[in-house]
């Protein structure tokens, strides 16, 4: 927990500052006499982009947008609060971080809260680690899916939320198709839910979907979207560009539900490993 030691450490209010800095602080429930309007004179080290402030972002405007992302409708679905609980659990938070991402996602639902100015910063922060962006985008769309089902108001928001961390509409568009597939080809929604497995033939649908290909591409396509998806997805190289250590357990979920979608489809097409 590179970050949260900075925090522990004393440097809290050099180590993020503007919004999301602001954020973190009422969630810790630290005061912040520094860093909250900029940086200030910051130690040697604590640029903006070092890893640490980074994962701090990260963190801050993970919970913050998943809070605002679930108000869109004008309430907070009981299977919203469940995923944003199960992300927690996932994480593997201690007890002062997980009240800390409760906090989070309630200032995120608060009327006053700024999305555009934590989005700004978060990606102002990652600088050219897209992969962390599309990483932040899906989680924010399991979150809108906790409940099966993606709503209008729902979104509206995350297309919105994509513009701003400039990430296209078709990549927004396959990582919805990839989180619904997931969500089918693992059995399981991503709250944790249960659901039955789907027959053989839809789970091969299932499996194309995952990685992004049409049942009719070449076996070399299917292969290059395989290595791209584990490219994307690897824990290691997400937490080198700054993904929280309490997030690896996400990335490595997602890595074995890619890796299971082209072992169906590598048994069905007698393709060697």
């Amino acid at each position: 927990m590179a970050w949260w030691g900075k925090f522990l450490g004393g440097a809290f209010g050099y180590l993020l500052g503007g919004p999301l800095g602001a954020l973190l602080g009422v969630a810790l429930g630290h005061r912040l006499d520094q860093g909250v309007e900029g940086l200030g004179e910051a130690p040697a080290g604590w640029a903006p982009g070092a890893q640490e402030r980074v994962q701090a972002a990260f963190f801050t405007a993970t919970f913050s947008i998943m809070g605002h992302l679930a108000k869109a409708d004008g309430r907070v679905d009981p299977d919203e609060i469940r995923l944003a609980e199960a992300v927690m659990q996932r994480m593997q938070l201690n007890a002062e971080l997980r009240r800390a991402a409760r906090q989070l996602f309630r200032e995120g639902k608060a009327p006053g809260f700024d999305p555009d100015a934590v989005l700004d910063q978060l990606r102002a922060e990652c600088g050219r680690r897209r992969n962390l962006l599309r990483m932040f985008l899906e989680i924010q769309v399991q979150a809108a899916y906790a409940d099966g089902r993606l709503h209008e108001a729902e979104a509206r928001i995350l297309r919105h939320v994509a513009a701003r961390l400039g990430i296209p509409p078709q990549e927004l568009a396959q990582i919805e198709a990839l989180v619904r597939a997931a969500r089918h080809f693992a059995g399981a929604g991503a709250a944790g839910a249960g659901a039955e497995a789907p027959p053989a033939r839809d789970r091969l649908a299932e499996a194309y979907a995952v990685l992004g290909v049409a049942p009719e591409a070449s076996d070399a396509e299917v292969k290059r979207a395989y290595r791209r998806l584990m490219n994307r997805h690897h824990p290691d190289k997400l937490v080198a560009r700054g993904l929280p250590e309490e997030m690896v357990r996400m990335a490595t979920e997602k890595t074995q539900e890619i890796k299971a979608a082209y072992e169906t489809i590598r048994r069905a097409r007698g393709l060697s490993r």
